[in-house]
Order: C-alpha cells, then structure tokens, then sequence
C-alpha cells in the first residue's frame, strides 16, 4: 500500500528526485536533504508503514540486513569513526515524517553532534514489575 498524500511515499516510488544511494522492489535509500552529518542516509521502504508497529516482520529483517549493508559502505567509502543507527516512532520520540524510515547516521570524532539521553536512576521493584509487564505483553 502506498499513502499519495506521503512525501516518503512519493520520494521511495520515484515521483519526487532524491539523491539515491541503492534501490531495490523493497527500499530506496536516499541521503538526508538535512543531514546530521555528511553521509547521513534514510532507508524507507516502498510500501507505506506510519511506523515500527505497523511494518511487518519479514520487511523488518530484510531493513536491518539492507541497514548493515548501508553501515558498511559508509565505514568503506567515508571512513568515518562511528554510526548511529536510529529509528523515531510517535512525536514524543521525535518522529516527523508519519513514514517508517530509519536513519543511518555516519560519525566523525568532533563532529557536533550529540545523539545521547541522559541516564536516569532505577528502582529494582519498579524495574522487575515492567519487565514482568513487558514480558508478559510480547506476542
């Protein structure tokens, strides 16, 4: 299913230009027109997914196989120090585009970028209860 009202519909099918760094019936990668760093790539799968609850899980590992691939040209061809791999889900997580996409992020020592939370502080008893919470809600 494609959304025509989707910009990442659109750019992953080809009727809007993006600079393309592979393309196959699944994804197009595409660079970030606003890129955190230089290198900064999206993966969007053709098909329309809002987000990480919606796409199914054969499109799923095919993504993370595609996103090692990624990784590893990036490391190859940009010689870059690091990467951060990230993928948004909600507005209270950052997410601005309603089109799963994961970002593949190149980084370089000093490069300006801070992608880290802060940590905070656990309780044991409240950490055991939601992990028997959790636990228990996974299908």
């Amino acid at each position: 299913m494609v959304d025509n009202d989707c910009i990442f519909c659109k750019i992953a099918g080809g009727e809007i230009p993006s600079d393309t760094v592979y393309e196959d019936d699944l994804f197009r990668v595409i660079l970030d027109l606003n890129p955190a760093t230089k290198g900064h790539a999206l993966i969007l799968p053709k098909q329309h997914y809002a987000n990480i609850y919606e796409i199914d899980e054969d499109t799923l590992q095919k993504l993370i196989v595609l996103a090692k691939k990624v990784a590893c040209a990036m490391k190859d061809t940009l010689h870059c120090d690091g990467l951060n791999i990230v993928q948004n889900n909600g507005l209270a997580a950052g997410q601005t585009v309603f089109h799963f996409h994961l970002h593949i992020i190149p980084r370089y020592e000093e490069d300006g970028q801070d992608l880290n939370w802060i940590p905070g502080k656990s309780d044991p008893a409240e950490q055991k209860k939601l992990a028997g919470m959790i636990g228990a809600a996974i299908k």
